[in-house]
């Protein structure tokens, strides 16, 4: 096993129509309005971006993500990523009930030297780090989506 691979798997259920959520998941230049631990995003160009997060841990990551394959029929955001984290993430939208079912799944090499040298003793520690962020994650989403439908 590489101590330094990770694969996650998120499931959020928001109070939102489908294509609101897509919506919202695709314009990754506003993450930081909704997630807090995302704090930066900077466009590079129209498929790739350069994002800066750090959740609790006393640690900032940056990746470039470059577009991978989009589908907005099939709910399907995916993109490769390049830096501190090496790897792919993908949002799969699928309406559930009255709201979304959003799945967040994430593939990743760490890169970055400061967790690569802690990787046996602090991957507890890094696997709840980004429980807690996809926790926040879900909550801002669904604030934000909650209040741009107010503001309708």
């Amino acid at each position: 096993m590489d101590w330094n691979q990770y694969r996650f798997r998120s499931l959020w259920t928001l109070p939102a129509p489908a294509p609101d959520v897509y919506r919202a998941l695709e314009r990754i230049e506003d993450y930081p309005r909704w997630w807090p631990q995302v704090r930066e995003v900077t466009r590079l160009d129209d498929t790739s971006g350069l994002l800066r997060f750090r959740s609790l841990l006393p640690y900032d990551l940056t990746a470039t993500l470059y577009q991978g394959h989009r589908d907005p029929a099939a709910g399907v955001l995916e993109v490769a990523m390049r830096g501190d984290m090496e790897g792919w993430a993908r949002w799969t939208v699928t309406p559930r009930g009255p709201g979304t079912l959003a799945r967040y799944d994430q593939e990743v090499e760490v890169r970055k030297p400061l967790l690569r040298r802690f990787a046996v003793p602090g991957r507890p520690l890094f696997r709840a780090n980004h429980r807690l962020m996809m926790r926040a994650g879900r909550r801002g989403l669904a604030a934000y989506l909650e209040a741009g439908r107010q503001a309708v």
